[in-house]
């Protein structure tokens, strides 16, 4: 019984700081119509910068306590709201979960660039000088009691606030209609900037309480969130008293795991991946209310055409032979990803893109295929990689059977959920038996991987498991783009439209999300296995949620809807490593460019690819910069394989000239004046809409 006890005190201490941090997310949710994925983060950053000031430069700790909870934190806040929520405030959901999503990876990415992960930051927890009381046969430390004591505090201060005052009522009533809260005097823009600074203090204070238990690392700290997003699933995402009963849930659960849990080797994972277990049942079984302010504000997904596709999918392998044969061994170590990893942010397009279904899983997935092909294909049999595709598909099938229940954030809570429990649980676990045969993950290791055999040639060089990649990267792409121009390709669009549209028209919701999940994520494992490939070995730290994000990231950046946004999320994710031979610091900042770019979301919702394909396709129907181009890349590349210029020198060149030439071709088509008129009822689909389309409308109507 004294043991019960002891792990019920250690979990209702937990507990308090879950509910302190799940609060902050629930008055985010309720006031702004946010769900602020990178909370966890924000605590996180107090965390360090309360180490720093009290341990690092020896301030006195209430002074260290009150610059973090009472300026640095609502500073943080206050800037989030103005610079990066703000703008997209008036965007769909989608836009505001990638911002914050953003948001999580950037602070990480800066939280190990500033504070070295290598070194051991330990914090003295509160009171430690002072002697622990005991509550009966129970122990309970003075750290335990002032958490506990700040969570009573924390959810009486907050039920006062937003049922007892003109600014909670303001907070609460901005999310439903802006609008109609401006028109009675109240302002919603100082209840959003009130909103956020409250939450990132709650924030802050359960980071600074919860670091002195916990290592303080910066991943490991953002990701204790998952608990608090369970705590506030509990509440539906609205209810304080509901949100601190799950956050005892979720506490006592941990602390009588880490108590109680039969020692062997398959199961010391289970504790650490409970929070997010227990996040995805809650979100299986707990009836979901309309999400708040939730928007639909779709950006318009073009049909590729199959001339267009098959042009660019020629031009993908023949950037791959060039690469190839213009790079250094040592520098195609280091870009030779880019296609492997274009499959994987490819994935996104048919889930995302078309199908609007959210999924912060799909590197995970790419685990497995790596997986599945390191251990069926060591002799290179080609066979294999179908099995990766297949094994893959047949986990995103399973996904999507529970998934059906979910939508929008939640959908993004559950696919992050299971992104954990493969992270923390099942990548971990040694090899098995399930009905006689034999399942090896990562044998709490590394896998080797090898190359295939194609038609008895074993492809094992870098180069070319490279322009390997780029074919499957082509074949990928044209894929996607039948995919999008056949029947079940307006499908996914109507089901991404409205659910409930679809499925009243007779669409069958389970058979289409069942079938895109597998399709993205036989298209996800099939990266992963190439990835597998080029580095020879991989890890499952190589394969977890916060590795993903910022492929992620880069994904939306590029379009979900853009058939050639794998192409370019491989570049962009790879391309910017070349700055890690420039500057000491450069892989830092390779680390933080995915989640900058991903904030500057607002300013081009629909994607860089569309606006690529814009300012480049004039080039493609000059008829002289084109094959100018074609003549000059021809040159420079002769030169290159002549030895004459290295590499580098050869893809400047080609940068320049392409660039030259583009800029060319546009100012050719500007200046023609042969361009034929479009009727007014074509204006924005036989060619762009332009800004004074609105205004001579206007006119047109007024003078008739």
């Amino acid at each position: 019984m004294e043991q019960l006890l002891t792990f019920g005190i250690v979990g209702l201490s937990t507990a308090a700081i879950y509910a302190v941090i799940g609060s902050g997310l629930v008055l985010t949710y309720v006031t702004t119509g946010v769900f602020n994925f990178a909370h966890g983060a924000a605590g996180m950053l107090a965390a360090f910068c309360y180490w720093q000031l009290t341990v690092g430069w020896g301030w006195p700790v209430p002074v260290g306590l009150a610059v973090v909870l009472l300026v640095l934190a609502p500073g943080f806040g206050l800037a989030v709201e103005r610079v990066l929520m703000r703008p997209v405030q008036h965007l769909g959901e989608a836009e505001r979960l990638v911002m914050t999503v953003a948001l999580l990876s950037g602070a990480i990415a800066v939280a190990r660039w500033i504070w070295d992960p290598n070194v051991a930051r330990p914090l003295t927890v509160f009171f430690a000088d002072r002697e622990p009381f005991h509550i009966g046969p129970v122990t309970v430390t003075w750290h335990q009691a002032l958490t506990m004591a700040v969570a009573v505090a924390v959810a009486a201060g907050l039920w006062f606030l937003l049922n007892r005052t003109r600014t909670g009522a303001e907070m609460r009533a901005t999310v439903d209609d802006r609008g109609l809260v401006q028109l009675t005097g109240a302002d919603p823009l100082r209840a959003g900037r009130v909103a956020w600074m409250l939450s990132t203090q709650l924030a802050a204070l359960g980071g600074i309480l919860i670091a002195p238990t916990v290592a303080l690392d910066a991943s490991q700290l953002s990701l204790l969130i998952v608990s608090a997003y369970t705590a506030a699933v509990f509440g539906w995402l609205r209810s304080l008293p509901l949100t601190f009963i799950g956050a005892v849930v979720v506490g006592c659960l941990e602390s009588y795991l880490t108590g109680y849990l039969p020692q062997n080797e398959y199961l010391p994972g289970l504790r650490l991946a409970a929070p997010a277990l227990l996040l995805f049942i809650a979100l299986l079984v707990f009836r979901h209310r309309r999400l708040r302010g939730r928007d639909r504000r779709l950006v318009r997904v073009p049909v590729p055409s199959l001339r267009g596709t098959a042009v660019f999918a020629a031009s993908t392998v023949a950037f791959g032979l060039v690469l190839a044969t213009v790079l250094s061994d040592a520098d195609l170590v280091t870009y030779g990803p880019l296609f492997s990893l274009g499959i994987i942010a490819l994935s996104y397009v048919p889930l995302a893109g078309y199908a609007g279904q959210i999924s912060l899983c799909q590197l995970s997935i790419a685990g497995i295929g790596a997986v599945v092909w390191g251990h069926l294909g060591a002799q290179g049999q080609l066979w294999a990689l179908g099995a990766a595709v297949l094994v893959s598909a047949a986990v995103g099938a399973l996904i999507a059977v529970p998934a059906l229940r979910f939508s929008g954030v939640y959908l993004a809570l559950g696919t992050a959920a299971f992104a954990v429990v493969l992270d923390r649980w099942i990548f971990t676990l040694p090899s098995f038996e399930v009905f006689g045969v034999r399942i090896a993950l990562f044998d709490q290791g590394s896998v080797e991987v090898s190359g295939p055999n194609l038609f008895g040639l074993r492809l094992d060089g870098t180069a070319e498991l490279l322009v390997f990649a780029s074919v499957w990267l082509a074949l990928a792409s044209l894929g996607v783009a039948v995919l999008r121009r056949g029947r079940f390709g307006r499908r996914l669009i109507a089901l991404r439209d409205s659910e409930a549209a679809y499925a009243t028209l007779g669409g069958n919701l389970l058979v289409a999300k069942v079938a895109v999940f597998a399709l993205s994520a036989g298209i996800a494992g099939l990266g992963g296995a190439l990835y597998g490939m080029q580095h020879r070995t991989v890890t499952a730290e190589q394969f977890n949620m916060v590795a993903g994000l910022p492929i992620f990231l880069v994904a939306v950046i590029g379009g979900l809807g853009a058939v050639g946004n794998g192409l370019f999320a491989g570049t962009a994710f790879v391309g910017p490593n070349v700055l890690t031979g420039l500057v000491s610091w450069g892989h830092n900042l390779v680390s933080v460019m995915p989640a900058l770019a991903g904030m500057g979301l607002a300013h081009s919702p629909e994607g860089i690819v569309s606006r690529f394909r814009r300012e480049w396709e004039p080039l493609g129907r000059d008829r002289i910069a084109l094959p100018a181009l074609l003549v000059g890349l021809a040159l420079g590349w002769g030169l290159r394989l002549g030895d004459v210029i290295n590499g580098w020198t050869f893809l400047v060149w080609a940068y320049v000239l392409g660039e030259g030439l583009r800029r060319y071709a546009a100012a050719r088509q500007t200046a023609d004046p042969a361009e034929p008129e479009i009727p007014v009822e074509w204006w924005g689909l036989r060619r762009p809409w332009r800004a004074d389309d609105k205004e001579v409308l206007a006119r047109g109507i007024a003078g008739g």
